[in-house]
């Protein structure tokens, strides 16, 4: 009777024991497998939201290679857009109006980073210049990163912006941009340009007011009938900056989907890569508990011999 109690004592000390050294320094055999279980499941939802992006990123090409010929003619009067890495700045005038273009939701990489990280460079270097700049932010990623270091410069902002956007959705946006940059000497519109699949650019676009008399007057060569030049530069003006912004959407939603798309495959190799490791600790925690049941079965036949 008392070989069997001291059998069992032994058998509940080692259990005791393994479960303490577990518990303090190593994950159990279920806390394990409910990982893997879990990682399986994330893994499951980025390949699908690869596969939807995928699917995303086709149309908001044909709607880029249609928005391209219908801003052409914006190409002489604002100039090509420029890449905001290396840049100086030096063009832009006194006073400008920085509008961000970024999207609302994330899991899409550093897309967002990228364009507020220009924005903060393009403020820094038109401060050092002794010249300023304010911000209408399109996207609330770029608020929720601007509004903590430049909140005081950003006088509007637009979330919540319908996907994929229209000319009309635009046409309102430009007339909100168009209320606040009547004291300004141009318009810098910030975006993502894309390229393919696998790249996209910070690009930049400056748009000047148009001067309908006087020392700098634009568009000379044309000849406006009746004589109401100065009400045809307003409105061509909005128009200008509505077809710049419609261009710039455009772009900016296809490097979005390329750049999800992107970040979800990789979040998925990282998946496979996690449910590797963790099968491996499993079958290694799997193998310590047998191990250890079968010195326990050892130790009590040694016992009852003895």
């Amino acid at each position: 009777m008392a070989t069997t109690i001291r059998i069992a004592t032994q058998r509940v000390s080692t259990r005791a024991l393994a479960q303490m050294v577990q518990s303090r320094g190593m994950a159990t055999e279920k806390q394990i497998f409910n990982q893997i279980q879990s990682t399986k499941n994330i893994q499951k939802i980025t390949s699908s939201m690869k596969m939807v992006s995928a699917a995303k990123l086709k149309g908001d090409e044909n709607r880029l290679a249609a928005a391209i010929p219908f801003n052409v003619w914006t190409t002489p009067i604002s100039g090509e857009p420029k890449e905001i890495e290396d840049a100086t700045f030096e063009e832009l005038p006194e006073k400008c109006l920085v509008v961000p273009i970024t999207s609302d939701k994330g899991l899409c990489g550093g897309i967002n980073t990228f364009i507020t990280r220009g924005c903060k460079d393009v403020i820094k270097k038109l401060g050092e210049a002794g010249k300023t700049a304010d911000l209408v932010v399109i996207g609330d990623k770029g608020r929720a990163q601007l509004r903590r270091l430049f909140g005081e410069h950003i006088k509007r902002s637009a979330t919540e912006v319908v996907a994929p956007g229209s000319f009309a959705l635009t046409s309102a946006l430009a007339s909100e941009i168009a209320a606040v940059s009547g004291d300004y000497d141009a318009i810098v519109i910030i975006y993502n340009s894309y390229v393919n699949a696998a790249v996209y650019n910070q690009m930049y676009k400056v748009i000047t007011p148009f001067v309908a008399e006087g020392e700098g007057e634009s568009l000379l060569a044309y000849e406006f009938e009746p004589d109401t030049k100065s009400e045809v530069m307003v409105d061509l003006g909005e128009y200008l900056l509505t077809s710049q912004l419609f261009h710039s959407f455009m772009d900016g939603a296809a490097a979005e989907q390329s750049a999800r798309m992107t970040a979800m495959e990789n979040a998925s190799k990282n998946a496979s890569e996690m449910i590797d490791s963790l099968t491996l600790q499993y079958n290694r925690a799997r193998q310590a508990r047998i191990t250890t049941e079968l010195i326990e079965i050892i130790s009590g036949a040694s016992a009852l011999e003895d």
